[in-house]
């Protein structure tokens, strides 16, 4: 997978992606905001025409402004609508602050705890997306901790009703997100009627690594399956949320009449 971001500074460019050489998704580029790099992976932030300004880590498409709200309500809002009574959730990863957003809405949250591993993710999307980077604006109600998340959840004593895992693909830093052991501390750590929803690749390019989620999934959860959403930015548009939980069921304990704070 690569990018051509860095050539976006001149007029008339495109910002490119390509998905393992069968697959290239290019972007009209108005302006380079951002290019950096932390110890972690490449980070770079585009205007882009149609599309808004857009989030790329190590050259992949993270984010648009003109439709990160698919990816970010369906990975919050399925769970906390399933959950009967969502007070303290943990994010792991999600470090342009959209999912955070809209995990705050929930008025019965009272805590939601983000664990995200690159702060230069956090800063730059505060700085150029505040779009979704108002989600991690310092309240009584959240708190956002720059970490390993894999330590945090093995460390960790705190118990939660929901964990939200916004990871990249299984690459670099998130490869241990897709792992046995990190799921063996996500049940220990959820109480007796949590629920885990995780970023589950594509059904198309990504078949392989979703049953394998799903395996590890179902050696430690009951309940075990796979929900769909559509986005325009991502390689085929049509990608895949996996869903494990100790009791609750995503289709018959849905709670529609729950409703969220505006805004």
């Amino acid at each position: 997978m690569t990018t051509k971001a860095e050539k976006a500074s001149h007029p008339g460019c495109w910002v490119e992606e390509s998905h393992e050489d069968i697959l290239v998704l290019r972007y009209p580029v108005k302006r380079t905001l951002f290019q950096g790099k932390s110890e972690f992976q490449t980070i770079d932030v585009v205007e882009t025409k149609g599309f808004g300004r857009m989030l790329l880590n190590d050259g992949l498409v993270m984010i648009s402004e003109r439709d990160e709200f698919i990816y970010h309500e369906m990975i919050a809002h399925i769970p906390l609508f399933t959950h009967p009574e969502p007070e303290n959730v943990l994010i792991i990863g999600g470090g342009d602050g959209g999912t955070a957003r809209e995990v705050l809405r929930h008025q019965s949250v009272t805590h939601c705890h983000q664990v995200e591993i690159d702060e230069l993710v956090v800063n730059t999307c505060k700085q150029w997306i505040p779009q979704t980077a108002v989600g991690m604006k310092k309240t009584s109600r959240f708190t956002l901790e720059i970490g390993d998340a894999v330590d945090y959840v093995t460390t960790t004593n705190q118990q939660y009703d929901v964990i939200l895992v916004d990871s990249t693909d299984p690459i670099g830093p998130a490869v241990p997100l897709f792992g046995t052991d990190f799921y063996y501390h996500v049940n220990r750590i959820l109480k007796d009627d949590g629920i885990v929803v995780a970023q589950g690749e594509s059904p198309f390019y990504a078949a392989e690594q979703q049953q394998s989620l799903l395996k590890i999934m179902g050696e430690l959860f009951p309940v075990v399956s796979l929900y769909n959403y559509t986005n325009l930015t991502y390689p085929g548009g049509l990608w895949s949320f996996a869903f494990a939980s100790k009791k609750q069921h995503p289709v018959a304990d849905f709670h529609d009449h729950k409703v969220t704070e505006s805004g």
